[in-house]
């Protein structure tokens, strides 16, 4: 087992702005023993560099919580940038599809969980959860899938597999060890958690990485291990040992599964018992008929379609207790590599928990537990499944709370329940690049049918910022004003599109591509305008009926609108109320506040900022692009070294699509799968 290196940050910058004096604060009250922290970085200022700096300095593992998976990519991807030398993993849900289990009463309908599985995904959660046994410099950026269930990692730990070099092993052997850990034996190519033998010799793809370990096992004994690359076959690294992790997650030992099965049993009974004396006739006919299929599965095979509703009693855990998450994981490695000077807090967490734009990603992490229990709760009255299903759930945030330790929230609009619990917030509002918060002007809406005040006005504004070349936004409050509102402008020859909830993602993707190329000039939006969105083109954003409080016109909201043009040098807003609310006044207030520091600094240091610019990614166009160049590869394939031979460029294609997904291009990777499917059909048109 390693012992894992330390924080090395590594990075041509140096801190600057603000950020030394947010690092100082931030380590010092971490090192002082303050349980939450709030950073307060407005967008752009650098804020993931920032917390690279303080892991550097107080030496823990981390933990990164971040409210969607391509932020949580975007943020892996910075900070193994930032630690090339440590274990930077990214722990989201391995579904590229899922469709929970649940009954619908009114209408009778009962709908049977579908899931896909992401296999690469599922391959870097291995990779997660192995690094934090291993070694101490680790940090996951993850989903909310964090605090749903996952195996033990006492169970996980405990039957690893260590491999030797002289120690005394045949063929046969070592084979069942790792049946017995769920490896899946193969006589073809080998994938993730599986092995194959071939003579004196057993090559393993470990479950979280895609190279191959050949064993040699001539005389009867682990003679050597070599690492051999998985698509060129070329030799690599020679281990004198090595640990291979259980291929799956979920490790139940032959005497607990017993166990499981009675307790299953028992609650089974007792189930039925109540049905019958309720009068529930169907209902426990239907559970009976359920259960005793799933345990006839597992008992045979080990494994049935949803045996995760029965977690609780394969975990062993009383009723309501929480489930094993990705958290107890960190509380593994801290009692493994406790920190010397610190040790270990009460509640086990010598680690540190980063809540990245902590006003969306706190409320998402307190909001799964209930729609999930709701539920479950309807399938347990209807008789779908046994009561201990509803065990198999997300942490509750008070169970989140108890299991994580010292915590920093970040954003740029902290929420009531981040500043109510650390206090006075550590402020990161100067951005290196000089970059001010845009100038905002409120103008009265005016009474008239249709917005006719505010509209007639925008209008006048977004012709002349089309002029000078730059775009212009606009939100408003329903996904009917946006679509009414984008009509108008087209009929006033105003090119203009619109998006909102019901736009399909691809189809959001080619929006704005096509609105940063200039294709159209003005984007209208209900709250998707917001967090995430980079748009270095706009130079004018409005905001209609700016003074209608709400969801969509709080000051977290109106701020979070307002920043999107401050990529643009000329950025401005302008909002349209009749009416000061609190909102507005507190979102205004802190706006210019944040100006005014910057202007000061900027004056102080002699800087002239200047418009972001960023190449414009047009992945929509990239794909069709891909398509054409997988039919001009076949037809060139004669002439290149693959000879014709499809299936080798496809397996080629394959290896390049899982690097992909380990640098964690998920673009490139789904631009490259776009391409096997094509040349996939071709071979099969072929044939």
């Amino acid at each position: 087992m390693k012992s894992g290196g330390v924080f090395k940050l590594k990075s041509d910058y140096r801190p600057g702005g603000d950020q030394p004096e947010a690092i100082s604060a931030l380590v010092k009250s971490l090192k002082t023993g303050t349980r939450d922290q709030t950073l307060l970085g407005v967008t752009g200022s650098g804020k993931t560099f920032t917390i690279a700096n303080v892991v550097e300095k107080v030496q823990r593992p981390t933990l990164v919580i971040a409210h969607n998976k391509t932020l949580a990519a975007q943020l892996a991807a910075e900070y193994r940038d930032f630690f090339p030398d440590a274990a930077v993993h990214y722990f989201v849900s391995y579904y590229d599809y899922y469709q929970p289990e649940a009954y619908m009463p009114v209408t009778d309908t009962y709908i049977e969980k579908e899931a896909m599985i992401n296999e690469d995904i599922e391959r870097l959660r291995h990779a997660a959860t192995q690094a934090l046994l291993t070694r101490k410099d680790v940090i996951v950026v993850a989903s909310v899938s964090c605090i749903y269930g996952l195996g033990s990692p006492i169970e996980y730990q405990k039957v690893n597999l260590k491999l030797t070099k002289g120690e005394q092993m045949t063929r046969s052997h070592l084979s069942r060890k790792l049946v017995s850990i769920y490896f899946e034996r193969t006589a073809g190519e080998l994938s993730p958690g599986t092995f194959r033998a071939l003579g004196a010799t057993v090559e393993i793809m470990p479950a979280s990485e895609r190279v191959i370990y050949r064993v040699d096992l001539t005389g009867g004994k682990i003679a050597k291990i070599e690492e051999v690359d998985a698509m060129t076959r070329k030799l690599g690294a020679k281990h004198d040992a090595m640990f291979i992790f259980p291929a799956r997650q979920y490790v139940t030992p032959k005497d607990v599964l017993e166990a499981a099965l009675a307790d299953i049993e028992i609650e089974l009974a007792e189930q039925l018992k109540k049905f019958n004396g309720e009068g529930k006739i169907l209902e426990a006919e239907r559970l009976k008929r359920r259960t005793r299929q799933d345990i006839g599965m597992i008992r045979e095979f080990g494994f049935c379609n949803g045996i995760e509703n029965y977690s609780r009693h394969f975990d062993r855990r009383k009723p309501g207790e929480p489930p094993y998450t990705l958290i107890d994981y960190f509380h593994a490695c801290a009692k493994l590599f406790p920190d010397p000077v610190r040790g270990i807090a009460s509640n086990g967490a010598g680690f540190l928990t980063v809540i990245d734009e902590s006003h969306v990603t706190v409320s998402q992490i307190g909001g799964m537990y209930a729609g999930d229990r709701a539920r479950k709760d309807t399938l347990v009255e209807h008789g779908f499944r046994l009561p201990s299903a509803v065990d198999n759930r997300p942490l509750n945030f008070a169970e989140f709370q108890e299991r994580t330790g010292q915590t920093i929230y970040t954003s740029a609009t902290p929420g009531k329940f981040e500043l109510e619990h650390s206090g006075e917030p550590i402020s990161q509002v100067i951005r290196p690049t000089g970059l001010v918060d845009p100038q905002i002007v409120v103008r009265p809406i005016v009474s008239g049918t249709d917005y006719e005040g505010q509209v007639k006005d925008f209008i006048a504004e977004a012709e002349a910022v089309t002029k000078s070349g730059a775009r212009s936004m606009v939100t408003v409050l329903t996904k009917k004003m946006a679509e009414d509102l984008t009509q108008f402008l087209v009929e006033k020859k105003i090119k203009a599109r619109y998006v909102h909830s019901d736009v399909k993602t691809i189809d959001r993707i080619e929006i704005l591509t096509d609105f940063r190329k200039g294709t159209f000039d003005v984007l209208v939006g209900v709250n998707l305008l917001r967090e995430g969105l980079d748009l270095p083109e706009v130079e004018l954003v409005a905001i209609l009926d700016a003074d209608k409080e709400g969801f969509l016109r709080s000051d977290t909201s109106l701020i979070q609108t307002i920043g999107r043009a401050a990529r643009n040098v000329r950025g401005r807003v302008i909002l349209y109320a009749d009416l000061m609310t609190g909102s507005l006044g507190r979102a205004i207030g802190e706006t210019n506040r944040r100006r005014a520091i910057q202007e000061a600094y900027n004056k102080k240091h002699h800087i002239t900022p200047k418009t972001i610019e960023k190449r414009i990614h047009d992945i929509v166009g990239d794909i069709e692009r891909s398509r054409k160049r997988a039919v001009s590869e076949l037809a060139e394939m004669d002439k290149a070294a693959y000879g014709g031979d499809i299936r080798k460029l496809i397996k080629d294609k394959r290896n390049q699509m899982h690097e992909a997904a380990d640098k964690l291009d998920f673009e490139t990777a789904a631009l490259i799968r776009d391409e096997i499917q094509k040349l996939e059909e071709k071979n099969r048109k072929k044939k």
